[in-house]
């Protein structure tokens, strides 16, 4: 994945983003993120996920595979942590993103709405325009 030097950068991050692409590798991270550096017991992580563990290990799998967690075992528990800070900074940074797209999504919901009615079909006199319509809905 991230072993051939010589692939492009931006292959290196789509395969990046590919470890991001489940919204709950995204829930597990935002958890360890909350831990602000401290490990996390898999059962903290199954708890905040309400996964079974065997779907939070394939998730903790990609992750570390994508390495962007980080596992470390003590004694009988296996604890995880983000591999690196800027994870919860990118994390930090889509939210931000997010919430940006949807208040822009929002102003557009509202300014669609301030517009005028358009009449109903049949509301009008037959013209060109609603025999076209009529004849496509035909077809």
């Amino acid at each position: 994945m991230f072993t051939d030097a010589s692939r492009p950068l931006y292959e290196v991050k789509a395969n990046l983003f590919k470890g991001l692409a489940h919204p709950l590798r995204v829930r597990v991270l935002e958890v360890l993120a909350a831990a602000d550096g401290e490990d996390t017991p898999v059962a903290d992580l199954l708890e905040a996920t309400g996964l079974e563990a065997s779907h939070l290990s394939q998730h903790l799998a990609v992750l570390r595979t994508h390495r962007l967690v980080t596992a470390e075992r003590r004694g009988n528990q296996v604890l995880y942590r983000l591999a690196y800070p800027q994870v919860a900074d990118l994390l930090r940074v889509a939210r931000v993103l997010l919430g940006e797209i949807l208040q822009t999504t929002e102003q557009q919901l509202v300014a669609q709405a301030e517009l005028p009615e358009l009449p109903e079909r049949g509301e009008h006199s037959t013209g060109p325009a609603t025999t076209t319509t009529r004849a496509v809905a035909r077809a």
